[in-house]
């Protein structure tokens, strides 16, 4: 009996003991994740200039390492591409019959440009990007509205619009419609929708990169993400609600999920790009679906 007895409390102290084992190995990773993230914190150009000047050589050799290596396997298309440069480029600064079409298209090229950097300007940064839509993009479809039913039409020379705006000869009172005013500034704002698409990425690679590594990002927004995700079962408040179903409609529905958040006016779409770079979602699945939202089925319900 004193056996048996003995032989039972063994076990148990194995087991007491192994906890306490795996208490202290916790906290021993804790406190090594939280030493890394003070060093990392510290390691700054006006501190410490030499150490931050010698990783920042170093990720820059290993990033252009990498990049070299993709770049080789993939030389079919890095030599197509520069071939077509070098024609265009030939084609840029040769005089000819050919430059109107040339200028039409630099120009073509250079308007879309900037109305996709307004775009990006506008989404990136989390939700504290500039407000071009209203700066910009509003007050440009409010001009061509006015100046076509002042014209009464959308015929506008180019140039000088959209810097002046000249009304056409042969414009008949009346004849504007919805659709045209629609047709004559789609081009611009599908391109500002496309920029806002575009800034979304960064918390898509931001929160991809730090699943795929395992480590801790610095960042507050990621930091919510996960204690929302260890919260969810105890959520009760609307605001936590609402970013739990954005994030269970991402990863169940897919394509179609991030489709409809990306095509509604939505705040929480940020969540949307983390939860997709969390759960490793496919990056045409996600930028696929928030271009089409954004660029198309967004800015149409802007229009109006």
């Amino acid at each position: 009996m004193a056996k048996n007895g003995a032989s039972c409390e063994q076990p148990q102290k194995r087991g007491t003991k192994d906890k306490q084992n795996g208490h202290f190995a916790d906290s021993a990773v804790s406190e090594r994740r939280q030493k890394d993230r003070e060093e990392r914190l510290a390691l700054v150009l006006w501190r410490r200039p030499i150490v931050t000047l010698n990783y920042f050589l170093l990720e820059t050799f290993i990033t252009l390492k990498e990049w070299t290596l993709k770049l080789w396997q993939r030389r079919g298309t890095v030599f197509l591409i520069l071939v077509l440069c070098s024609l265009f480029s030939l084609a840029y600064s040769t005089e000819g019959a050919h430059q109107k079409y040339v200028q039409y298209l630099e120009k073509r090229f250079l308007w879309c440009a900037y109305w996709v950097g307004l775009g990006i300007l506008s989404s990136v940064g989390l939700g504290t990007g500039l407000h071009t839509f209203l700066l910009y993009l509003g007050p440009h479809i409010a001009s061509v509205t006015l100046a076509a039913y002042e014209c009464g039409s959308t015929d506008f020379p180019e140039p000088p619009y959209p810097d002046q705006i000249i009304c056409p000869e042969g414009g008949v009172e009346g004849s504007i419609s919805l659709w045209s005013i629609v047709s004559k500034v789609r081009l611009e704002a599908c391109m500002w929708g496309a920029g806002t698409a575009i800034g979304e990425l960064p918390p898509y690679f931001m929160a991809r990169a730090a699943r795929a590594s395992g480590a801790d990002p610095d960042d507050e927004d990621y930091e919510e993400f996960e204690e929302m995700l260890e919260q969810a079962q105890t959520a009760q408040d609307f605001v936590t609600r609402a970013k739990l179903g954005v994030q269970n409609m991402v990863q169940k529905v897919g394509f179609f999920g991030i489709l409809a958040c990306a095509s509604i006016p939505n705040p929480l779409f940020d969540l949307a790009g983390i939860t997709c770079g969390h759960f490793l979602v496919p990056f045409w699945t996600f930028f696929g679906a928030t271009l089409i939202g954004k660029a198309i089925v967004k800015m149409h319900i802007q229009y109006f």
